[in-house]
Parts: C-alpha cells; sequence; structure tokens
C-alpha cells in the first residue's frame, strides 16, 4: 500500500465463485420472527444468490428458568442506529464482490487475495466493516474462576486467550476498538464463563461414572443467563441470537442442553464442532484447537522448504477413538513414507519431523477436534484431514481444499496411494497457501488484524450481519 494513502483498495482476488456470507441481503424479502429475521439458514451454501429466505424458528416465549414472572422487554435507546450499521455493512460487502473492488478509510497492513477464500473480496470488505462497526459487550457479572477467566495454556489455551484479550484490552490497542463503553452500544453480547474452568473448580477429582452427569454445568450456565436476562433486556430482544460463548472443552457444546428450546438461537464457538452432535453451522462457528505452549503463543518455527521434506507423511499420537486405532492399524510402523508413531523415541523431536514432512496426518482422537492441523499449518506441513463430521474452522470464509486434504475414514488404508498421486505443482501450491493462511490461526497479544482473535470475532460478526432484530 503505497505511503499516505487515505484510501485502501484491493484490486486482486479470487474470482466470484462460491459466495458465501449475506451478499445480497437487502434483494431478499424476509419472513417474520417474534425475535429476528435471519437473511440466510446457512453460511456456508456454495452459492447464497440461489438460496432463499429462511426464518429463524425463535421461541416466543421470554426468556425465564425460573417460575417467576417473565421481565418486560425496555426498548433498546440505540437499537434502531446498531441495525442500520449493520444494513449498510451488508451493503458494503455486497458492492465489493460485485466491483471486485474493497474500500476502506484506514492503510491495510494486510489485503486478502487468492485461492485460501472462499471470496477474498467479501472476506476483506467483511473485516473492514468489522474493524470499523462492531462492538461488544462481555457481561460484568460473575466472578473468577468460573467467569472472566480460563485456560491460557495447553489445548483449552484459547478460551483463556481470547477471554483475557476482549477483557483486559490496551487503551489504543487493535481490539479496543471493539469494546462496547456501554451495553446499548453493543451488536453482540460476550457470556464470559468458562467450562475448562467449570470442570477443573467444581467436577474435579471425577472418581466414578457418575461424576461425568452434566447437570452441574447446566446449573450454573442456566444461572448465569438468567441473571443477565433480567437485568438487562438484551437476551430477550433476540433470544439470545446476539449472544456468543467460546469454549475448545470437549464438555462444551453439552453446555445448553438442558433447556434446548431457550437456547436454539444462541450462538456457540466451539472446537468440538461435529455436525451429528447439534453443531449448527448457520449458527454455532467453528474455531481451531490451539495447543499452546506454557510460556509462549506458539510452537518454534522448524518447517523445511518443500525440497527438504524427505516425508511423505507423518503422525504421532495416543490412540484416542475409533479413526485413530483404524490409522495404527493399516500404517503405524509399516511404511517409511507414511510414518505414523504411538510414541516417540528419545532424540526424536516432534515439530521437526512435521518440519520434514510434506502432508501431516490431522485424524479426530475422542472428539472431532484435534491440535493437528494447526500445528501442521504453523510448520508449513499440509493438513490431511481425516475425520467423520467435523466442521473445519473458519469454512465459511477459507476454502480448505486449497490448502488441506480430506481423506474419509473409510479411505485410510488408501492415504500412500492418495498423497502419491497428488502432482508435485498441486503440491506446491497448496504448501503456499499452507504458508499464507497461517496468519489466520496466529496467536498474538496483543490481537492483530486477520490473527485468530479477529478471525472468531469475524465468525460471530458474520451471524450478527444474518439477523435482523425487530425496532
Amino acid at each position: 500500500m503505497p505511503n499516505g494513502s487515505s484510501k485502501s483498495y484491493c484490486l486482486l482476488g479470487f474470482p466470484l465463485g462460491v459466495l458465501l456470507l449475506f451478499l445480497v441481503f437487502s434483494f431478499f424479502p424476509m419472513n417474520e420472527s417474534p425475535h429476528q429475521q435471519q437473511f440466510f439458514s446457512s453460511l456456508t451454501l456454495s452459492s447464497l444468490l440461489d438460496h432463499t429466505t429462511s426464518a429463524l424458528q425463535s421461541s416466543s416465549s421470554t426468556y425465564s428458568l425460573s417460575n417467576s414472572p417473565p421481565i418486560s422487554i425496555k426498548k433498546r435507546s440505540n437499537l434502531e442506529r446498531r441495525e442500520e450499521e449493520l444494513r449498510k455493512a451488508r451493503v458494503e460487502i455486497r458492492r465489493a464482490v460485485k466491483f471486485k473492488k474493497c474500500t476502506s478509510n484506514e492503510d491495510m497492513t494486510y489485503i486478502p487475495t487468492g485461492q485460501i477464500y472462499r471470496n477474498s473480496f467479501a472476506f476483506h470488505q467483511s473485516h473492514i466493516e468489522m474493524m470499523k462497526k462492531f462492538k461488544v459487550w462481555t457481561y460484568k457479572e460473575g466472578e473468577q474462576p468460573l467467569v472472566h477467566g480460563g485456560p491460557v495454556k495447553d489445548i483449552y489455551g484459547i478460551e483463556g486467550q481470547f477471554t483475557d484479550e476482549l477483557e483486559n484490552v490496551i487503551m489504543g490497542g487493535p481490539t479496543a476498538r471493539f469494546r462496547a463503553s456501554e451495553p446499548e452500544e453493543a451488536h453482540a453480547f460476550f457470556l464470559p464463563f468458562s467450562v475448562a474452568n467449570i470442570v477443573h473448580y467444581v467436577y474435579k477429582p471425577i472418581t466414578s461414572p457418575a461424576d461425568f452427569n452434566r447437570a452441574r454445568l447446566h446449573r450454573i450456565f442456566n444461572d448465569y443467563v438468567d441473571v443477565v436476562a433480567r437485568k438487562y433486556p438484551f437476551w430477550n430482544q433476540s433470544n439470545g441470537a446476539d449472544h456468543f460463548m467460546v469454549s475448545c472443552h470437549d464438555w462444551a457444546p453439552d453446555v445448553p442442553g438442558s433447556k434446548p428450546e431457550f437456547f436454539k438461537d444462541f450462538i456457540r464457538g466451539l472446537c468440538n464442532a461435529n455436525t451429528s452432535e447439534g453443531f449448527k453451522p448457520n449458527i454455532d462457528f467453528s474455531i481451531p484447537e490451539i495447543n499452546i505452549p506454557k510460556g509462549k503463543l506458539k510452537p518454534p518455527f522448524m518447517g523445511q522448504s518443500p525440497e527438504n521434506r524427505t516425508i511423505l507423511a507423518f503422525f504421532a499420537g495416543r490412540a484416542h477413538g475409533y479413526i485413530r486405532e483404524i490409522l495404527f492399524s493399516y500404517w503405524k510402523g509399516k511404511d517409511k513414507d507414511i510414518q505414523v508413531y504411538d510414541n516417540l523415541t528419545k532424540g526424536q523431536n516432534y515439530h521437526e519431523l512435521i518440519g520434514r514432512s510434506k502432508f501431516c496426518l490431522c485424524p479426530s482422537g475422542y472428539e472431532v477436534a484435534s491440535p493437528r492441523e494447526v500445528e501442521a499449518i504453523y510448520s508449513g506441513c499440509v493438513p490431511v484431514v481425516i475425520s467423520d463430521n467435523y466442521s473445519l474452522p473458519f469454512n465459511d470464509v477459507l476454502d480448505w481444499s486449497k490448502f488441506s486434504v480430506e481423506i474419509p475414514v473409510k479411505q485410510i488404508s488408501e492415504i500412500k496411494k492418495i498423497l502419491q498421486e497428488i502432482p508435485r505443482d498441486k503440491y506446491l501450491e497448496m504448501y503456499k497457501n499452507v504458508m499464507k493462511v497461517r496468519r489466520h490461526f496466529m496467536v498474538n497479544r496483543p490481537a492483530q488484524p486477520f490473527d485468530v482473535f479477529h478471525m472468531i470475532l469475524h465468525s460471530v460478526w458474520l451471524r450478527r450481519l444474518n439477523i435482523k432484530l425487530p425496532s
């Protein structure tokens, strides 16, 4: 971007092809819903231009988990202004797609272009509009450690990192712009409870199968929502459709399980994004599971250039779940090109082996999500996703087919054949795309535009753009 420019334009990008988002919202008739209108029933359809309108089937009852009478709903003072801001954002995104040009009043350090995006113009303009307009209110109710905190390292670390970044923003820092000074200013509302901390402090030690019962988790969540729904009008205004949570814990999908009718519009940001277990891509969003090292934000980069990657495919990990058991039965210790280990021997370095591999096998464990995809991306290794029913992170924006390989579980025995048949130029293109997409999975503190923190917020922003609350 030239120095001194007052506007930035994205003039290059992937051809229109696959449209995501809500590119033509204002041209579609809308069906009425008691709480909100939803412009599209899915944000991941191959072409939303061909989609007809679908309204959310929201409950018409005011939220109340106790027997007390429901509170009255007061009109949000600036709701109309907020909805007008969102309408203008949808118009700008649609215009960027139509004319293949994005416009911003700020200089941009990065312009999304290329194959890794479903539509680079839509994403770029959407990100621009988010940076200009999006405001989030984090509820202040509750005390640590169950709320307003969370683990900041290991596989659940993204939960605490996100909460800490959103709640403890540096004044003038990149994320300060998202923090609403008053709840009436907010487009979305964050419930800052930590599923990982609830399990750690309320459930452990787990000594019997009965200790896995989710009743205590349900009570904590239900009580928290009951408090904020009675104290503020915002939950009842939308039936929770502009409220969200973020968690990587395996139990996180079960949070609203005791009252599914009350919480069916509530947005869940989940690592365990299993579509066969209630994950709804049109409402929920998938976040990456990232194994954050203690005292650091990412592992050491030991990735080699493509010419020095001598291992065709690599995996090391425990036999968690049936998919890995199948993988081990075919490949563990049986092939020098497909190197599969349950334990590394002394002297073997995990990150070095990833850095020497062309492809990194990413089989699901007990749950669909695993940190393997991000570890591969960090090291420039093309992820090979082996899973059933996994909705991949940020896939309403990112085209995973351009930087990863998906192999069905039933074809695990054919891994070597499938990978060897990928032409070298296609592999090199995928390698370049992996290196390009890394920025969207990076954990930065403070957060930086287009990193994982902004991608999580953008997922919420998309879903907020997809609904219109009644005035």
